[in-house]
């Protein structure tokens, strides 16, 4: 299999487009097209759809799609340990959810700057499920992710321990209803399913997009919510909400510093003893 073939497949499929890949691979819209055709002549197989904006990964293309990544990155890890064996890198893409972002995301920059100056670093944020994307698609090279990785391709570098705590108003005849954030936040639905198992009605949910709008709706009395204790102190809330915190048996969600097992960064021993609560 020719690995040249298979970064141009990855890179159209990361793209939607056949133009935006020539245009990021620097080449000719021709040449790409060839390559995926050629690519397609030899797996006997279509990989892509042609679409009015662009292309889309056809079944047989999403199988490919994360066996032709972790063919890329092996390669890839095969050669920097041949020609380098030294414990500097370059560039590192980090990940972290919205919430470890507004907790510790400053701290640990700050000190893997002072650490390694020349190191170029690359943040990337969203919710749990966009970060494990993230991280399983080798778009970054760790992630701080809420929870214990599902995924048996992910191993942990460091875990840190949260007290996850119900937020209330103080008020006792606060409405019943849930503040929560984007799709996606594992805070979010443990939170449903928490209520679910208690039986406790919800009567309507509240989206917000930014951690300490939910923070002070929740101090004007708008509703309920459910989030590491951390964030609560950080933002400086805990005096102004009700807050129960809830036993580790039933509510355990650390923050977990993750990577792929088949590309842990040359840092790794670093990372795993690095302090920064």
């Amino acid at each position: 299999m020719d690995l040249n073939l298979l970064k141009v497949f990855v890179n159209v499929a990361n793209k939607k487009s056949i133009s935006m890949a020539a245009s990021e691979l620097k080449c000719a819209q021709s040449n790409v097209t060839s390559r995926i055709k050629q690519l397609e002549k030899n797996l006997g197989v279509e990989l892509f759809f042609r679409v009015p904006k662009g292309v889309i990964l056809t079944k047989e293309g999403e199988k490919l799609y994360p066996q032709a990544l972790e063919l890329i990155h092996k390669m890839q890890n095969c050669i920097d340990s041949i020609s380098n064996n030294s414990v500097e890198i370059s560039s590192l893409k980090i990940g972290s959810t919205d919430c470890n972002a507004a907790v510790r995301i400053s701290p640990f920059l700050l000190k893997l700057h002072k650490d390694f100056p020349n190191m170029h670093l690359e943040l990337f944020t969203g919710t749990t499920k966009d970060i494990y994307e993230l991280v399983l698609d080798y778009k970054v090279d760790i992630a701080f992710i809420s929870g214990e990785p599902t995924n048996d391709s992910l191993i942990v570098l460091k875990k840190f321990e949260e007290e996850i705590a119900i937020l209330e108003p103080q008020k006792d005849d606060s409405p019943n209803v849930a503040l929560t954030f984007k799709e996606g936040c594992v805070y979010d639905e443990f939170l449903k399913s928490y209520y679910q198992q208690k039986n406790i009605f919800v009567e309507k949910s509240l989206p917000f997009g930014n951690l300490e709008t939910i923070l002070s709706c929740i101090k004007v009395g708008m509703g309920k919510s459910l989030l590491p204790m951390s964030i609560v102190k950080k933002m400086g809330y805990d005096k102004d909400i009700k807050v129960t915190i809830l036993p580790k048996d039933e509510a355990y969600i650390p923050t977990c510093l993750v990577c792929r097992a088949d590309n842990i960064p040359k840092i790794s021993d670093y990372l795993k003893s690095l302090q920064i609560d």
